[in-house]
C-alpha cells in the first residue's frame, strides 16, 4: 500500500489510472495508522477474553443479545448486526450451542425463520466477562483519548459508519 509510483517510460497510463485520486502522504499516514489500530485493537481483545473461552465475535454476539427483547434475535438480523454473512452465523452460533450460551428456537409462524437466544449461562458469562471486556476497552482505547478528542473521533466516525450502513441498505 506504498504511495503508488509506476515506470511509464515505455508506456502511457491508462485513463482511469490518470483519473485516479491516489493518497497524499497526510491521507495515506491516517489510513495505515487507522488499519494498524483496529487490528492490533481487536488482537488484544481477541487475547484478554480467551482466558474467558470467548472469541471477540462470540462476546460481540453476547452483548447483541444481552441488548434484544427477551435477549432473542432472528438469526437474519443477528446476522446483520454482527456483519457476519448468514453461513458464518451458523457455524458460529453452534459452536456457542455447544458451550452453552445460546439456544436456536423456531419462529413461530416461520418454519424456515429460526431465532438465537441467550441461555442463563450465556447471560451469567455476559455479565462476568463484561467488566474485564470493559476495562480492557477503556485501557486501550477510550482512556487513551481527551475528552475533546472523543467527541471530535466520534463526530468524525459517524458520518462514515452512516454512509456506510447506507450502502448495505440498513439504517
Amino acid at each position: 500500500m506504498d504511495t503508488h509510483t509506476i515506470d511509464t517510460a515505455d508506456t502511457p497510463p491508462s485513463q482511469s489510472e490518470e483519473e485516479t485520486p491516489w493518497l497524499t502522504a497526510r491521507e495515506q499516514r491516517m489510513w495505515r495508522a487507522h488499519l494498524e489500530v483496529a487490528k492490533l485493537l481487536e488482537y488484544q481483545l481477541s487475547r484478554e477474553l480467551q482466558p474467558h473461552n470467548l472469541a471477540i465475535n462470540d462476546y460481540e454476539i453476547l452483548v447483541v443479545l444481552s441488548e434484544a427483547p427477551d435477549r432473542r434475535m432472528r438469526m437474519t438480523d443477528l446476522a446483520t448486526a454482527t456483519l457476519q454473512s448468514k453461513s458464518r452465523l451458523s457455524h458460529q452460533i453452534t459452536r456457542m450451542e455447544t458451550a452453552g450460551l445460546v439456544l436456536r428456537q423456531e419462529c413461530p409462524g416461520d418454519r424456515r425463520g429460526l431465532y438465537a437466544h441467550l441461555t442463563e449461562h450465556g447471560w451469567e458469562t455476559m455479565q462476568r466477562v463484561a467488566p474485564d471486556h470493559v476495562r480492557s476497552v477503556r485501557a486501550h482505547f477510550i482512556d487513551r483519548f481527551t475528552p475533546e478528542q472523543l467527541d471530535a473521533m466520534y463526530e468524525a466516525l459517524a458520518p462514515i459508519a452512516d454512509h456506510l450502513r447506507g450502502l448495505r441498505g440498513k439504517p
